[in-house]
């Protein structure tokens, strides 16, 4: 938790930046380990912070699992608990104010004593932490949340904070019209391998040979998926091997190894070779495996998505021209003969990724960061 972890913030140029993450699955670590990468390279402090630790001893471990139960075992109880307090819509519904006032003690002693020039909240639980205290005056540090989702809930927005750095200009726009603050395009926060030419022979061996290649089906980190075995078998029945990620799920990678025909995978470290070696993604979720993905140049298919957050976001990612969203077997079938030959859609949605990651949150959080004179830096 302590952001003494990171460089000591005596260097004379830079600014001090502290990025607020949510231990969620992995998708969250990942844009924060990049946005520190980036600021770290352009010469900056960088520091994060788990928000769930923040919270009182057992109450963030709590909410984690909540949520990853009800994601992998009990997915109409998310659903409802997004339609209730997340889902985008008018007029009031309770929020997550009460949980981010449980924070707000220790997040502001640590403010007090790292002392940054910008706090970067990356998950909405920290963006309403920040924006509350913004609003009161409580934090006199400016905020920029970095949002992560193509589905923006309501969650994610909070007039107190000062900026807002969105995936696309369309995204931008209604978080604008929103909360009435400023909102600015900074596309995806994707590793930079996943951007550079790959090594797949590495993979030949574990995937062996299909007629028509390998097709990943990504369950994320907690291996969450409707039907993921019945998605396999489609994709078997068109002629390609279906790979199943499994996550840290063990029963469904046991269930999808005795499956014939299928390859089931634990945790990836290697998943730019992987994607490297793939024809397709077949997404759920709409988080940063799919976005990984695209900056490798692999198509994605949103399928079956988790309800929520999932079911909107892969919703819009298709309606922004990045994916396909296939809403059946047979649509399936034919988004995969569709993305994995060469043709105008494929290139068309090839073109709109390249614009996606054209855009960098680098120059906003800097302009942010020099606004003022900045505190001045204690030791930690």
């Amino acid at each position: 938790m302590d952001p003494s972890s990171g460089n000591d913030g005596k260097t004379s140029t830079g600014r001090r930046f502290l990025i607020v993450s949510a231990g969620m699955g992995s998708g969250h670590a990942a844009v924060a380990a990049e946005l520190m990468r980036r600021l770290e390279g352009a010469g900056h402090t960088a520091a994060q912070v788990d928000v769930l630790e923040l919270l009182p001893p057992g109450v963030g471990r709590g909410v984690r699992e909540f949520y990853r139960v009800a994601v992998c075992h009990v997915p109409a109880v998310y659903a409802g608990v997004y339609a209730v307090f997340l889902r985008p819509g008018k007029g009031p519904r309770p929020g997550n104010g009460p949980l981010a006032a449980l924070a707000e003690r220790r997040f502001l002693q640590l403010v007090e004593r790292w002392r940054p020039h910008v706090i970067v909240p990356v998950f909405h639980l920290a963006a309403q932490l920040t924006g509350r205290l913004r609003a009161r005056g409580s934090l006199t540090v400016p905020g920029a949340v970095v949002i992560t989702d193509f589905a923006v809930h309501r969650q994610w927005l909070h007039p107190g904070n000062d900026l807002n750095l969105c995936l696309t200009s369309g995204i931008a726009g209604e978080v604008r019209r929103a909360v009435g603050r400023s909102a600015a395009v900074s596309g995806p926060l994707v590793a930079r391998r996943f951007h550079a030419p790959a090594e797949a022979e590495g993979w030949a061996g574990v995937l062996g040979g299909t007629e028509r290649g390998p097709v990943l089906i990504s369950t994320g980190a907690w291996g969450a998926g409707n039907h993921v075995l019945e998605t396999a078998r489609v994709i078997a029945g068109a002629g390609f091997l279906p790979v199943v990620l499994c996550g840290s799920n063990r029963r469904l990678r046991s269930r999808a190894s005795r499956t014939p025909g299928v390859v089931a995978l634990g945790w990836v470290t290697d998943m730019p070779g992987l994607l490297a070696a793939s024809r397709a993604l077949v997404d759920n979720a709409a988080g940063q495996t799919a976005l990984e993905a695209l900056a490798a140049g692999v198509p994605v298919i949103g399928y079956r998505p988790i309800p929520g957050h999932g079911k909107d976001g892969v919703r819009r990612m298709a309606e922004e021209g990045l994916t396909a969203h296939a809403t059946g077997p047979r649509s399936l079938v034919r988004a995969l003969d569709e993305a994995t030959v060469p043709g105008p859609v494929r290139e068309w949605r090839a073109a709109e990724a390249r614009r996606l990651f054209a855009a960098d949150a680098l120059p906003h959080l800097e302009d942010l960061a020099g606004a003022g004179p900045g505190p001045r830096a204690h030791e930690v």
